[in-house]
């Protein structure tokens, strides 16, 4: 089998509080409206990915359970390919969106990918975390995340890399804890050193990017009201990676990227808010994004 994009990034069941009125603090008790259920993390950016129109695959593992049963069942329903179980547990995350902001609660049995699980994929490019990078086979394109366990293990001294990453993507926070830059240009530059393309997300503000010693800002969405964040990072690393596929530009890329991660949070869970191929190009013509290569 041959993919566009094979997903090493750690793929979770997401329960996200829909309607929390706030948190709850030392012996409190709050409540929401509904709670949804989900793929999340990887998964998020295999579904993104593959409604965008990339042939995609997850090679995350997911547990022998009912949790791992129903992110493979959401799975199926997209098109997305996915390995065996592995393992009896499916990484859980309880996710809490309050006031355009979410607080994450995680299990994680710390089942993950291997490099020769890759290997009968071929794929394209690779998505994947700053943990992973020692997994990620030569000459392939990869498109890297962070989390905030990954910022905390690479504070103040990057992985090395055989050769760079074609991209690396963090927020604001994990952009500081890794490098301890005061500005997300000053964090890009540091990141650079690693990735072609390195980019701090700013959220509303847009994104700072630094390619080839270049800096280059993109402009926020201005989305309607924020209602979920969750997913906004791994979609953008898979319409980046979706961009240049395509073979568009580095600042083409990233305004598209910014576009689809930006879309994203107006919607409840992450892939609630991965909008297919035809409605971002709807947009992004609408706003006047430069267009695409065919």
């Amino acid at each position: 089998m041959k993919v566009d994009l094979a997903v090493l990034t750690p793929a979770y069941l997401d329960y996200t509080f829909v309607g929390l009125e706030a948190l709850p603090g030392p012996g409190e008790e709050r409540f929401a409206g509904d709670m949804l259920r989900s793929p999340g993390g990887g998964a998020i950016t295999a579904v993104g990915a593959k409604r965008l129109g990339l042939n995609t695959a997850l090679v995350a593992p997911l547990g022998d359970d009912l949790a791992g049963d129903f992110v493979r069942r959401a799975l199926e329903a997209e098109g997305v390919a996915f390995g065996e179980p592995r393992g009896n547990r499916t990484p859980t995350t309880v996710v809490m969106p309050v006031a355009g902001e979410r607080s994450m609660v995680t299990v994680d049995p710390g089942v993950r990918a291997r490099a020769a699980d890759l290997e009968p994929l071929s794929p394209r490019a690779v998505a994947a975390t700053l943990e992973q990078v020692d997994l990620l086979p030569d000459g392939t394109c990869a498109f890297v995340t962070c989390g905030d366990d990954d910022a905390r293990a690479f504070a103040g001294r990057l992985p090395r890399v055989r050769r760079k990453l074609r991209a690396l993507i963090v927020n604001r926070r994990e952009a500081s804890v890794l490098t301890g830059a005061s500005s997300p240009e000053e964090a890009a530059r540091a990141l650079a050193t690693v990735a072609e393309t390195a980019v701090v997300t700013l959220g509303p503000a847009g994104a700072m990017a630094v390619v080839d010693d270049r800096p280059i800002a993109v402009d926020g969405v201005n989305a309607t009201a924020v209602v979920d964040t969750t997913g906004a990072g791994d979609l953008f690393a898979a319409a980046l990676a979706w961009a240049d596929l395509l073979g568009a530009d580095p600042e083409v890329a990233l305004a598209w990227a910014n576009l689809y991660a930006g879309m994203s949070v107006g919607s409840h869970t992450g892939v609630g808010g991965a909008v297919s191929r035809v409605r971002l190009l709807q947009e992004g013509e609408r706003r006047g994004l430069p267009p695409l290569p065919s």
